[in-house]
């Protein structure tokens, strides 16, 4: 239930956006989707990656685990391309929902599970945030035909990446933030999602919401069903303890990130498959995060 309240609010500012969508100019959403990038959804990557020290005993396992969870969904995902947009700069849009995952829902989910894990996840997060977005600015990057050189700046300067590293680096110092600058930086982050979310109901196809094609029910499927059952199987198998294998199962099952929708936008990318791909990965992990919860917590 903690879940599904969690969820609800993101769908109804799905709804709200596509009911207000008509009211406003495209350029004004754009307007919006060009704040989202450049200053809100950094503050909300710094945040979480910087907010809790990241201990350095727990941080090889999980970082390692979070790593290979994030390059089976670019690998899965990669193997749709046959089925997915002619231009591979909207196919990459879309691309990046098979790995990205929704940091909020990450912490109400491990609390719903254990809140002495929360720790645990903001490692886990930390490590993932960089690589996520590594993996996605360069596949955008290379849609967007640059050179190598060129995509190497476009990776290296980018917004995401860039706080997110710093917030894994102050992290792993364990330096704290100053109250007033933590203070100022979370009142920046909690405007991220919301205005992601209207963005994102402004731009959805709502008649094709769900009709799940080969292609986009591969694309929900890897996220919500392929990473968590194989990162279910391999911390048994590998008999990984309880605290780490909680987190990256939880971690593996999460839905897709409102920050794909707002990063296809800054590359010039058709947005209306991954806004319909994150409003039906958000909906169907109504379903499938609760049942993963529920099966992760009944084996120990």
């Amino acid at each position: 239930m903690d879940i599904l309240v969690a969820l609800l609010p993101s769908l109804g500012l799905l709804v709200l956006g596509g009911l207000f969508g008509r009211r406003l100019d495209q350029a004004t959403w754009r307007g919006v989707d060009t704040l989202n990038f450049q200053l809100l959804f950094p503050a909300l990557m710094f945040s979480a990656t910087a907010a809790r020290p990241i201990n350095f005993g727990d941080a090889w396992m999980i970082g390692v685990g979070v790593w290979g969870i994030l390059g089976l969904g670019f690998l899965l995902g990669g193997l749709l391309r046959p089925f997915g947009p002619a231009r591979f700069l909207d196919f990459a849009a879309s691309w990046q929902t098979a790995w990205r995952f929704n940091t909020a829902i990450a912490f109400v989910a491990i609390n719903a599970l254990d809140a002495k894990h929360a720790s645990l996840m903001a490692i886990a997060v930390g490590f993932a945030v960089p690589l996520a977005n590594l993996m996605a600015v360069t596949a955008l990057s290379m849609g967007k035909g640059l050179g190598a050189r060129a995509a190497i700046i476009k990776v290296a300067l980018n917004p995401f990446f860039l706080a997110a590293l710093a917030g894994v680096l102050v992290g792993l110092s364990g330096y704290t933030l100053p109250l007033v600058l933590a203070n100022g930086l979370n009142q920046l982050a909690l405007a991220a999602i919301p205005l992601a979310l209207l963005a994102i109901g402004a731009t959805l196809d709502w008649q094709g919401l769900m009709k799940l094609d080969f292609y986009t029910g591969g694309l929900n499927a890897i996220k919500l069903l392929a990473l968590p059952s194989i990162a279910f199987m391999m911390v048994h198998a590998l008999d990984i303890p309880r605290e780490q294998a909680s987190v990256l199962v939880v971690f593996a099952a999460l839905p897709t990130a409102s920050a794909a929708h707002v990063l296809a936008a800054a590359f010039g990318a058709d947005c209306r498959q991954p806004a319909t791909l994150i409003a039906q990965s958000t909906l169907l992990s109504c379903v499938s995060l609760p049942l993963w919860l529920a099966l992760q917590a009944s084996t120990h």
